[in-house]
């Protein structure tokens, strides 16, 4: 039996440990700004619905309950600006990682198929192509540099994880209208989409985007970011319908059912506005703090103008500027954990709690 594993690189957190046991040698603690993890409560409401739900002893459907399809449906037409959103435009998943990791597989590609993602991205793109044997490809540009004979699944990411980039209307048109023409299918990770700060993430679902038709698109959401909902797994796919519901009778095969109680806690987190937005305050604080301590520092911050990242640079090598920060207690990631192109950079999470936060300022000035 060969080993899958070694078709992948090397896990990239792991080679963060020795910095984290220096940053955790500081008197007062470490600032870990490094993984981007979701520190606030879960919000009551969704608390409340998940132990409602808890006496669940039924397997649960791949494509969740109707209450939980009009609440994705709902949401997408609310949020998103979808028009005409039916059941068969929507479908649970496990977790938005998850779904990138394994999405090639379940499309059926293989040796000779491209998959393509930006140049500067979140590493599970290239995770899901290698696993399945495709050939990662990255861009700048699709349009101008890609093959489309030969990329078979063209990843966005609009905020970008790492940059916090942010795709404009025209562009996310212009790319979608190339890609139908070439019949490259596009899966558009929006999993920031609530978090823009200095722009408005659009998705790819919208009418100004797609022409009202989602063919060749599907976008993919998380509820980790915008509800605290990362230990939940919370995440779904939504768009072209034909996409869908091919995915939908392989992951029947699959077995991958989202828990009875986490698709009962999703209708109440989507049917609820005002949690996110008190997590968008605290978030914003957080960031607006972080921002002013770091340029006051000497760092230049770039792009950042969505997602919960600020994309940092002292124009050094990343893991200089990590081991400058570990000896200040705090934990940052290095920016080639996302491709060479962020080499000289360092990405900066606004996760951590209001007392870190104000510590890793107080240790910057």
């Amino acid at each position: 039996m060969s080993a899958v594993s070694s078709r992948l690189p090397v896990f990239p957190w792991d080679k963060l440990e020795p910095y984290k046991k220096t940053a955790l040698t500081h008197p007062d603690g470490i600032v870990d700004l490094s993984v981007g993890t979701p520190v606030d409560p879960v919000p009551a409401l969704i608390q409340e619905a998940l132990v409602a739900a808890a006496d669940s002893p039924g397997y649960p459907t791949v494509w969740g309950t109707k209450e939980l399809r009009d609440a994705l449906t709902g949401w997408c037409e609310r949020r998103l600006g979808a028009v005409d959103f039916a059941h068969e435009n929507v479908l649970p998943v496990v977790g938005s990682k998850e779904l990138v990791a394994w999405l090639p597989t379940q499309l059926g590609l293989g040796a000779g198929d491209a998959v393509a993602y930006p140049r500067l991205a979140y590493p599970t793109y290239e995770v899901g192509a290698r696993l399945c044997g495709a050939t990662p490809v990255v861009y700048d540009d699709p349009v101008a540099d890609l093959d489309p004979a030969a990329v078979k699944l063209l990843w966005l990411n609009s905020p970008s994880n790492p940059t916090g980039k942010v795709l404009a209307k025209d562009e996310l048109t212009r790319i979608v209208a190339w890609a139908r023409e070439h019949g490259v299918l596009v899966f558009s990770d929006e999993c920031y989409l609530e978090l823009g700060w200095e722009a408005d993430p659009v998705s790819v679902l919208h009418p100004d985007v797609c022409g009202g038709s989602y063919e060749g698109i599907v976008a993919v959401h998380s509820l980790s970011k915008r509800s605290n909902l990362a230990g939940y797994r919370a995440a779904f796919i939504a768009g072209d319908a034909a996409v869908l519901g091919e995915l939908l009778q392989i992951r029947k095969h699959g077995g991958m059912m989202t828990a009875a109680p986490v698709q009962a806690a999703t209708v109440a987190a989507l049917g609820d506005d005002a949690h996110v937005a008190e997590q968008r305050e605290r978030y914003a604080a957080r960031r607006a703090a972080l921002r002013a301590a770091l340029e006051a520092h000497g760092f230049r911050i770039e792009h950042s103008e969505a997602s919960l990242y600020l994309w940092a640079t002292r124009d050094e090598p990343c893991w200089d500027t990590v081991a400058y920060l570990a000896e200040k207690g705090i934990l940052v990631a290095p920016g080639d954990f996302y491709g060479e192109a962020g080499e000289r950079f360092v990405r900066v999470a606004f996760t951590a709690m209001d007392e870190r936060v104000e510590a890793a300022v107080k240790r910057l000035g």
